[in-house]
């Protein structure tokens, strides 16, 4: 089920006479998202001409005049991740090149976040290299949805505003009236984001999956801390990947004698086996936004998209006007 966002003009802007140096483009990666975006903001997506060459080279063109502009360009790195990522750097050199007073990548969706330090020699730092590359490319500003690590703000010497998309999923959950709450992080490195959630869902309990992961997108689940039993547990998380790990784990919650186990993830990555495993049956329902575009043959009877439009609309809205972002989450 896709759930459209209530998008409603920005009221600031009503009484605004001239927003001119705000300008919003977007790349290719989720157009959807960012026309709801320039619709809450009330302003027109910038024109740009996009085209390939014979060889696969990406030639990026603005079609109007952004000099001495703030510009926002919406583009989360999802797949094909190496073709989006190219396209925002292209697309961040040709605002610095025409003039433009500042440059803000918005990345609901930064990839190459898992690999944020060294577990092994001769390891690649992917985060950290692509933070360099988006700072080298132009960019002055960064702004992105629930990293897979906090520490990646750390690795730009620019400003970063780190927004999330709970209160999106909050709302939601609210809505649906749930009872005897247990909030589950499907390992111990999500007991940050879990303990967050779970406080801000009227202080639910906590429970944690003990995991062990053997190799990438493969883990071996090996027990639950705390007590899930005739519970409605939610598992939260801030991607499914494969769906390996959040599926094993809604398995063992129904073993321990969960009730009821929803899944809650910011970023709908849905590689496969994702779709078959999470339309298994062992969710009552799967949680995700649209910071990636979810296309039709993704989507599945218990899978609820929300939208997180407005919520970028307005921290691009307050960051333009030097407000603060941090309020919004309080």
């Amino acid at each position: 089920m896709i759930r459209s966002a209530t998008l409603t003009r920005h009221p600031s802007l009503a009484t605004v006479t001239d927003h001119s140096r705000l300008r919003l483009f977007s790349g290719s990666a989720n157009t959807v998202l960012a026309q709801e975006v320039a619709r809450y903001l009330g302003i027109d997506l910038g024109p740009m001409i996009r085209k390939r060459f014979a060889d696969g080279e990406l030639y990026i063109q603005i079609q109007e005049s952004i000099r001495g502009c703030d510009v926002y360009l919406i583009q989360p790195s999802c797949y094909p991740v190496n073709d989006h990522l190219m396209e925002l750097l292209i697309v961040i050199d040709a605002c610095r090149r025409a003039s433009a007073r500042q440059i803000t990548a918005v990345i609901p969706y930064y990839g190459y976040a898992r690999a944020d330090r060294k577990t092994a020699g001769r390891e690649s730092i992917t985060a950290k290299l692509v933070a360099n590359l988006i700072t080298e490319a132009g960019a002055t500003r960064i702004l992105a949805m629930d990293l897979h690590s906090a520490q990646i703000q750390g690795y730009f010497d620019i400003p970063f505003d780190h927004v999330y998309a709970s209160p999106v999923i909050l709302d939601y959950l609210a809505s649906k009236e749930l009872h005897d709450i247990v909030v589950v992080s499907p390992d111990v490195g999500g007991v940050a984001r879990a303990r967050a959630f779970a406080k801000k869902l009227n202080d639910a309990p906590l429970a944690i999956i003990d995991k062990r992961r053997q190799a990438h997108n493969v883990a071996e689940v090996l027990n639950v801390i705390g007590d899930v039993k005739g519970k409605t547990a939610v598992l939260v998380d801030d991607m499914i990947d494969t769906g390996g790990t959040i599926t094993e784990g809604a398995r063992l919650l129904r073993q321990e004698g969960a009730r009821q186990v929803y899944a809650c993830a910011t970023h709908a990555v849905f590689s496969p086996p994702a779709i078959q495993r999470l339309s298994s049956g062992v969710f009552e329902e799967v949680i995700v936004t649209n910071t990636i575009p979810v296309p039709e043959d993704k989507q599945f009877e218990q899978l609820t998209v929300l939208s997180v439009a407005n919520l970028l609309g307005e921290t691009i809205w307050r960051v333009h006007e030097d407000s603060s972002v941090s309020s919004m989450f309080r």
